[in-house]
């Protein structure tokens, strides 16, 4: 029987259907449910139970309005949601290195059940991969205020009324931070705690955890790097294509009002508590499609995102760039991975606005602060590419691909240890080309593309080549785990003056490359390893480094 005990209680799981050598064990419970007298509150030890609880199935999935392809979707009444899920092998030797995985969705959708990020691949690999629920949106990052005068009652203004389990429990801490604003980020806190706690009766080493994650979820794994709360909790940390969005309390207080107004409740405690959270997440929606539609409304026009972590001079204290260059991620070991061509995907499932124009472009420049030379520079090293793509590359290095390069040269320079890649692999089919885009790499890394659900991500079912491209990336995710060595040396300066870089393509791509090279001046030239030492100025990376260097990196808000 594969049953395992916990500090709360005996759990069985099933075997994965891919590989019988390897238990699943699903929707197991964190933390409390966060509803009721727990709603907008730090997350609460989970009772202990009776018996052997069946952990074959995920749990539910935080409030969202998104409806992904393979994975469950949220219904009101769905509460216990602070669970995570254990694939580990059945016969393993013990003290096995640990993966956590956050996952991405713009801190308002997605979960642990989606297809990609199932943990057979990797387990087989050697590790104990743990995937985890936390609270998205306004349960997870709305500001809530936090003074008395706002404490519910009987009488609220509000037109819903307070539900009897949300009102305050005898004893309840009502102070100051009671109600915190990075409440997701404390879920996790929470789930790598219960890792530290429970991982060892499940063959994992709670001294060898590597915390790991996907845009939102990179962004996530930076801010716990910089968290003195999470400090000890994980030694190594896997950053793919975070995403450069932190907010200020001030800022997040904003989006309360918003979010407040569009959901008819008063932007106080007791309003907020009184609505729903299915109110919230509509009211959300409405917020987001506004911006959409409002071309003068700033920065969130482009691609509507309002939730994300907050400097609430508690848990973070400045944005995790800036802690990292000033030396917050300690000891700390750091892989860092952004893709080529990021913002591609986002214009494609339509959440990015269409920018078609010069006077757009330069709006879009003027609405983030960009000089003119950053755009320019962009339109002369893409001489015949329409002007959305022009975009749509300022964007992916706005958003993503400069800020998670330079997360890892900050934490370098301040004397950590960082490795840096970038998935570069593509693919023509009848229809138009695969780009290297937002979210491509991790069905690779997971070793999970046959699943169905990732080949709109992956530009149809794999190759040869890319089963094998896949194969390299989840064993660079296992060395680095396992050793803290992927397989390529750390950084030792800013990325393009000579350090290392990994560039992930199929061999096919590789070779095509080494011949381009082959004639190109020294110092571009793949090793045989499929490493690069400088980065030449060719394809979707081509020398737009320089560019960014010398227009620095704006730090952008949700």
């Amino acid at each position: 029987m594969d049953v395992f005990t916990t500090k709360t209680g005996r759990v069985r799981g099933r075997r994965a259907a891919r590989d019988r050598g390897i238990v699943a064990v699903l929707g197991l419970p964190y933390a409390a449910t966060p509803f009721g007298a727990r709603r907008f509150r730090e997350p609460q030890p989970t009772e202990p139970w009776d018996g052997v609880r069946d952990c074959t199935a995920f749990g539910p999935v935080a409030p969202q309005s998104a409806e992904l392809p393979g994975a469950p979707s949220w219904s009101p009444g769905d509460e216990d949601i602070l669970t995570l899920n254990v694939w580990t092998p059945a016969d393993g030797p013990g003290d096995l290195p640990v993966l956590v995985w956050i996952h991405g969705g713009a801190y308002v959708f997605g979960s642990s059940a989606q297809p990609d990020f199932d943990g057979t691949a990797l387990a087989g690999g050697g590790l104990v991969v743990v995937t985890l629920n936390s609270r998205l949106g306004f349960e997870g990052f709305g500001h809530v205020p936090d003074t008395d005068s706002d404490l519910p009652d009987t009488d609220t203004d509000s037109d819903l009324p307070v539900p009897d389990s949300d009102l305050p429990v005898a004893g309840a801490d009502t102070s100051a931070g009671a109600f915190p604003d990075n409440r997701g980020l404390l879920d996790q806190i929470a789930a790598l705690e219960w890792v530290r706690d429970n991982i060892s009766a499940f063959g994992g080493s709670p001294d060898r955890v590597t915390l790991a994650g996907q845009s939102s979820g990179a962004t996530s794994v930076a801010c716990l790097t910089v968290a003195d709360r999470a400090r000890g909790l994980f030694r190594r940390a896997v950053l793919h294509s975070a995403v450069n969005a932190f907010a200020t309390v001030e800022q997040a207080a904003r989006t309360t009002a918003e979010v407040a107004a569009a959901a008819g409740v008063p932007a106080t405690r007791a309003g907020l508590l009184a609505a729903p959270p299915e109110v919230l997440v509509a009211a959300t929606d409405r917020v987001c499609e506004r911006y959409a539609q409002d071309p003068g409304s700033g920065q969130r026009h482009y691609d509507p995102a309002i939730y994300g972590p907050v400097a609430d001079g508690l848990l973070l204290t400045a944005d995790p760039l800036e802690a990292l260059a000033a030396g917050a991620g300690g000891a700390v070991e750091l892989l860092v991975c952004h893709t080529t061509e990021e913002y591609w995907l986002l214009d494609a499932v339509g959440s990015s606005a269409k920018i078609t124009s010069k006077e757009q472009l330069a709006s879009f420049a003027a609405d983030f602060g960009l000089p003119a030379s950053l755009v320019e520079g962009h339109r002369e090293r893409l001489p015949d590419a329409p002007l959305l793509d022009v975009y749509l590359s300022l964007y992916s290095g706005l958003l993503f691909a400069e800020y998670s390069t330079r997360l890892a040269e900050a934490h370098a320079l301040a004397g950590g240890r960082a490795f840096l890649a970038r998935f570069d692999r593509r693919r023509d089919r009848a229809g138009g080309r695969v780009r290297a885009w937002h979210c491509a790499d991790i069905p690779f890394a997971f070793g999970n593309l046959h699943e169905e659900s990732v080949h709109f991500l992956v530009g149809g079912p794999p190759g040869a080549a890319d089963q094998e491209l896949s194969r390299r990336m989840a064993r660079a995710w296992v060395e680095f785990a396992t050793h803290g060595e992927p397989g390529w040396a750390p950084l030792d300066g800013p990325a393009g003056s000579g350090a290392t870089v990994r560039v992930w393509r199929t061999e096919a791509e590789e070779e095509a490359e080494e011949k381009v090279n082959a004639a190109r001046r020294p110092g571009g030239a793949r090793r045989a390893d499929g490493v690069r030492r400088v980065e030449d100025d060719r394809g979707a990376e081509r020398g737009f480094r320089d560019l960014w260097r010398t227009a620095g990196l704006p730090l952008l808000a949700p």
